[in-house]
């Protein structure tokens, strides 16, 4: 019984530090996007990291919560998760964002055959 609770214990665990991963990468590519869509270096822009975005930052500023930050820990552990599941929606939105990144740093780190005038042609 104990390696049932043990391996439902880990998979759990692994599960969320996937999540944990998504929101940090999330954080970690959302400005550097930005700052990249405002120089016309990426298109299309992704409008549903935008919303997702915005939807986190409107969740943590707004003073209505699930539940309220009076009861402190559970009122700080409702932003967290609502936050992080929000975060999660953004990562899924750079996808495509994160592929262009990399084909970019494959582009800068190549021989200088691949160097052109940096624009992408899709």
């Amino acid at each position: 019984m104990a390696r049932i609770g043990d391996g439902m214990l880990a998979s759990r665990l692994r599960r969320r530090a996937r999540v944990l991963g998504q929101m940090g990468r999330a954080l970690r590519l959302f400005l550097p996007m930005i700052r990249d869509v405002l120089l016309r270096r990426y298109r299309p822009v992704p409008w549903g990291a935008f919303l997702w975005m915005l939807a986190a930052l409107a969740y943590l500023v707004s003073p209505l919560d699930l539940i309220p930050d009076m009861l402190v820990l559970l009122g700080l552990v409702d932003d967290v998760v609502i936050v992080g599941w929000l975060l999660t929606r953004v990562d899924r939105h750079l996808i495509g964002y994160r592929a262009w990144r990399e084909r970019q740093a494959g582009r800068d780190s190549g021989a200088g055959e691949d160097q052109g005038d940096g624009e992408s042609s899709s």
